[in-house]
């Protein structure tokens, strides 16, 4: 029979609760007796037998009992009249509708046919599943819901609505249909996946528990796989008779009474392990996704409970999907609960308090594509989805500008931003040593600006756009929150490793806002995530390297509030030297005033507020971007050797300009020269190539060099007519120009001349063991004799003069990096005096700043 949508409780009848009755009568007379002071002899057990009739005596066929045997049959058939034996259709009663769905299930994992097989099953999956148990040592056979719903739509519906009750004896039928197909005996567990729909952690509810749901969130703690059990036989601690196997039902659960008649034993029981059923069972701890999450809330978490074949499916950090059950299970403190029920009268206002939980049939990771070839890749999408992929790869370059067109366009332009995003999540080639030792392949940005430049909108929409990505803000996130930390169970009261945010962005993007206000400790506690890629933990006994294979995005302010164009890209954010040489790509992003670019900013804006999602039309939407950036992940492209030779040529330039004059933002070391290689890579692979190309490398460089030189800053005024603050009286006065004119000194001359005299001072000052300094006409006399050979005439040589005599001003007054000393004006030093006071380097000064 089919089962219906709702099934019926179990039939219980009439003959079998008068025989339940008669035989609790009959306990109770037996149990009175005892407790009164009536010993369990062999007498005692003749006349209670003589009381129940005797005419079940055993009578040997021509062969000779011994009293031994006659009185353990004796007890035997009294225990089966009062009730204590199980006997089949006796004391269990028959559910008849789910054994009539057990057929159902075992008929449909006969014969359904699904993709044509070329082996003895043929199309016939699931026989072809279960006959391959016995080779790969398994117990699990993993059925589509789809191909149940297309089999039988109303045991599809019973499957879901009765779950839990059904569960059992779909493992029943499993197993017999595994003995069928030749993949030996032993129990089968079914793993049912693909629900049509997935519910959100917050809207679970009791009306959900016993049914067949899914849920999905990230995984941010696992337990330890332990042997859990499953049915438990247990030795009396009076008789020493072994009772079970006794079913646990989410806690410890022990036999409610005695088998032996004599023992009235309840209470104190101890386990025999060896004959005990275990299986494999691991706790995860389930978070709920940021984008499910309403404003203002925090965040729900559930415990998934994953047993045998499911542990160690899922780490922290995924994003999973998790088909079960809903169970409440007692909470906290609650006891053991002891099989009959009646003997729990405390009335315990703990024992109504119950939580919920989810027992997992299957768990997977969402967003693990990455993994996947390139052909896997395609055989996971429509064919409507591999022609839409086959047109974007088919553009060359202009795909590439499409591909940029479409990165965030809400934001009105910062098109070198938006390559650099688009370069992030393509990512480059993982690699990995013959040593073991693992090169990075990620992109790590940051970008610096100006506030009101759409920095934190960038950080939102890639932290939406993929499926892996975590948004924090460096000012509240602490070394701990980013890295990981070592929390106590609540339960088991054991330390477990927590994720932070860099582990729960595993194979994505972590978007940190506000980098420049994250305190200096806690920079340094991501210096091994974000170059080799692990955190490792020695906290509380635990001592763990765990991974943090993600991007870093980081958005920082200036340190004045808005960028000063006079100052280097080191000298205007708050960060140390390592930090900044561990970002492949920075980007400054100015707020110039500009009546045309501020026009077309501000209609922009305004369109967006009024039109919304038509105020934009990207050349690709979300969905295909998305598959686009799958596929293009997958593709692993090699360097040629015209490339090759083209990007060390681009390292040596690179390293030559670093030192020159000082123009790099931040020294040149091989990590950039790793940063060309991953870029070039994640260039390729916009364009759909396995070959990195000449044109690909020249890009890398330019969007390189965009982020190591300065940005395109003014030049340095110097007022003429301010007071000298280092002597009042000047040997050049008169050549000095009026005292209402600004000497204008460009960037690159002021920057040489800068760099000169601050070495000067500083070998002056390590030659001398006094530390007396430089008197200013001295220096400006070795300068000129530096730059003789350039000055072609008087003219070139009198503003030489003048412009060392600016920038040295410039040094004291507005940098402060050179310090003037004061000296007694006695007789002895006016000769001296007269030449300047003398000069030193601020002891806090650093010379490759």
């Amino acid at each position: 029979m089919a089962p219906s949508s709702e099934l019926p409780p179990p039939a219980t009848s009439s003959l079998g609760l008068r025989m339940r009755s008669g035989a609790m009568d009959s306990e109770t007379s037996v149990r009175r007796r005892i407790a009164e002071g009536d010993t369990w002899s062999a007498d005692a057990g003749t006349q209670a037998q003589s009381d129940l009739g005797t005419r079940d005596e055993p009578r040997a066929r021509g062969v000779q009992t011994t009293s031994e045997e006659v009185q353990e049959d004796r007890t035997r058939r009294l225990r089966d009249r009062l009730g204590l034996v199980p006997r089949e259709g006796q004391s269990k009663v028959r559910d008849e509708a789910a054994e009539a769905f057990m057929v159902i299930f075992e008929t449909f994992l006969q014969r359904f046919e699904g993709d044509q097989g070329s082996d003895e099953w043929g199309a016939r999956v699931y026989m072809r599943q279960l006959a391959q148990l016995r080779s790969d040592e398994g117990a699990t056979v993993y059925v589509d819901f789809g191909h149940v719903m297309a089999h039988d739509e109303r045991a599809a519906q019973a499957l879901v609505e009765n779950y839990l009750r059904l569960e059992p004896y779909m493992a029943r039928a499993a197993a017999r249909a595994r003995t069928k197909a030749g993949g030996g005996s032993g129990d089968v567990t079914v793993s049912v996946h693909g629900l049509p729909a997935q519910q959100r952690i917050r809207e679970l509810r009791s009306d959900r528990i016993g049914q067949l749901s899914g849920v999905s969130g990230t995984v941010t703690r696992t337990s330890e796989v332990r042997p859990e059990l499953v049915s438990g036989v247990f030795r009396c601690a009076e008789c020493a008779a072994e009772v079970g196997p006794v079913e646990q039902q989410f806690q410890y659960t022990e036999p409610g009474v005695c088998d032996n008649p004599v023992c009235q034993n309840r209470t104190v029981w101890t386990l025999v392990v060896e004959r005990s059923k275990f299986a494999d069972w691991q706790r995860i701890r389930v978070q709920e996704s940021a984008s499910e999450i309403p404003a203002g809330s925090m965040p729900r978490t559930l415990d998934v409970i994953v047993r045998g074949d499911l542990v160690e499916r899922v780490k922290p950090g995924d994003r999973a999907q998790f088909t079960g059950s809903l169970v409440a299970i007692p909470d906290g403190g609650a006891g053991l609960a002891p099989a009959v029920a009646a003997q729990t009268g405390r009335g315990d206002a703990r024992e109504l308090a119950f939580r919920l939980a989810f027992v997992a049939c299957h768990a997977s990771a969402a967003g693990s594509d990455d993994e996947l070839g390139r052909d896997a890749m395609l055989a996971k999408m429509t064919r409507a989805e591999r022609e839409e992929l086959a047109a974007m790869g088919a553009g060359g370059a202009r795909t590439y500008a499409q591909l940029v067109a479409s990165l965030a366009p809400t934001v009105f332009g910062h098109e070198e931003v938006k390559r650099g995003l688009l370069l992030q999540m393509l990512g480059g080639v993982h690699k990995r040593t013959r040593e073991g030792m693992r090169l990075r392949g990620d992109i790590n940005v940051c970008v610096v600006g100006d506030p009101g430049t759409a920095k934190s909108q960038f950080l939102k929409y890639v932290a939406g756009f993929l499926p892996r990505a975590v948004f924090t803000s460096g000012k509240a996130s602490s070394a701990a929150g980013l890295t990981a930390s070592v929390v106590k169970d609540d339960e088991t009261g054991e330390f477990t490793i927590e994720a932070g945010a860099l582990m729960l962005a595993d194979h994505g993007v972590c978007c940190i806002d506000e980098f420049d206000k994250m305190d200096i400790v806690d920079q340094v506690a991501i210096h091994e995530a974000m170059e080799q890629q692990t955190i490792s933990i020695a906290k509380a006994g635990i001592h763990a390297t765990l991974n943090a294979r993600c991007s870093i995005l980081a958005a920082a302010n200036p340190v004045g509030g808005r960028y000063d164009r006079r100052l280097t890209l080191r000298q205007n954010v708050a960060m140390s030297a390592p930090i900044m040489s561990r970002f492949d790509l920075f980007f400054v992003v100015l707020d110039d005033a500009s009546e045309t670019s501020d026009y077309n900013t501000a209609r922009h804006i305004v369109s967006v507020h009024q039109l919304r999602d038509a105020a934009v039309t990207p050349p690709f939407g979300p969905a295909a971007l998305r598959r686009f950036v799958r596929f293009a992940r997958a593709i692993q492209p090699t360097l040629r050797e015209d490339s090759a030779r083209l990007l060390w040529q681009s390292y040596r330039n690179l390293r030559q300009d670093d030192a020159g004059t000082g123009r790099s933002a931040y020294r040149i070391t091989v990590r950039q020269l790793e940063s060309l290689i991953r870029l070039s890579e994640a260039l390729a692979r916009a364009h759909c190539a396995d070959i990195i190309t000449p044109d690909h490398v020249r890009e890398a460089v330019r969007l390189l060099r965009r982020s190591i030189v300065h940005v395109e800053m003014d030049d340095i005024e110097v007022q003429a007519d301010a007071e000298d603050a280092m002597d009042a009286t000047s040997a050049l006065e008169a050549d000095e120009p009026e005292p209402t004119r600004a000497i204008n000194i460009k960037r690159d001359d002021f920057e040489r001349i800068r760099a000169m005299l601050a070495m000067h001072l500083h070998e002056a000052s390590t030659r001398s063991e006094d530390d007396e300094g430089v008197r200013r006409e001295d220096l400006v006399e070795w300068y000129l004799s530096q730059r003789e050979d350039a000055l072609a005439d008087e003219e070139a040589f009198a503003r030489e003069d003048q412009h060392a005599r600016m920038v040295i001003k410039y040094m004291s007054t507005v940098e402060g990096c050179v310090i003037a000393l004061r000296t007694t004006a006695d007789e002895e030093e006016e000769a001296e005096h007269a030449r300047g006071p003398l000069l030193m380097l601020h002891p806090n000064f650093s010379i490759s700043s």
